[in-house]
């Protein structure tokens, strides 16, 4: 059952889009008089928060490499199958061969996993943070549809919605007065992954040859294949069903 190996890449390329959807985003600091001082371009990186505030509380680390706020972060929280979106096993997708006529690629239905994702506004100031966040949230009124390339090689696309489920504040402003302040958003998103096995490629059909004996009601059917090897296949009908 495993012995053939395949990759679709299916997981990283949801990774990469969801995460493309946050790297542009910008904070701009004002004077009193509202005039643009500085534009800063949050940085956005794949990981948990936990490992970012832990480089952000190290000891003895050089102010110029200590990590700079504020950011984002994102990560996959958990997966589960989604029975509801389960398609029939018999669902094939087919796709012509460049440059062979004879042969096309298949690929057999998906398995449709649910997966959430968190991202996480980390600033050492709320007015920061308010400025990433509402840069977000008019987007999402709760879901923004994306669409993926499933399976580039055989054209298979879909549209993906990407739900915000949940926003949740975590001020981090603990400990003497000589710890850096970590204001945190944590916001949850719902999407959908879908799972392909390998592809496959078989010939096509070239010839069908039925027989009909009409004094038995048997209908004899030959498929021959394009590699010349033939398959019969016999189904007895009745045909004069009173």
């Amino acid at each position: 059952m495993f012995e053939s190996h395949f990759y679709n890449e299916s997981t990283r390329r949801m990774v990469s889009v969801f995460g493309s959807l946050f790297n542009d985003i910008e904070v701009r600091k004002t004077d009193s008089a509202g005039n643009v001082l500085q534009e800063i371009k949050v940085p956005l990186a794949y990981g948990p928060r936990q490992k970012f505030l832990a480089r952000l509380n190290e000891k003895g680390r050089d102010p110029k490499m200590a990590i700079k706020l504020p950011r984002l972060s994102f990560e996959i929280s958990d997966m589960s199958y989604d029975g509801a979106a389960k398609l029939n096993r018999n669902k094939k997708y087919s796709h012509d061969v460049v440059g062979d006529v004879k042969t096309r690629k298949t690929l057999g239905a998906p398995a449709v996993y649910k997966t959430n994702f968190e991202l996480n506004i980390l600033s050492k100031t709320q007015d920061e943070a308010l400025q990433i966040l509402e840069q977000i949230l008019p987007i999402f009124q709760p879901d923004y549809t994306v669409t993926i390339k499933d399976i580039p090689e055989m054209d298979l696309t879909s549209d993906v919605p990407i739900i915000l489920t949940n926003v949740s504040l975590n001020d981090e402003y603990e400990g003497d007065l000589v710890e850096r302040r970590a204001v945190i958003y944590t916001l949850t998103f719902e999407t959908r992954i879908r799972y392909y096995m390998g592809i496959q490629t078989k010939g096509i059909i070239e010839k069908t040859e039925v027989y009909y004996n009409d004094s038995d009601s048997r209908l004899n059917i030959e498929v021959q294949k394009v590699d010349g090897t033939t398959t019969p296949y016999t189904e007895t009908i009745d045909f004069f069903n009173e």
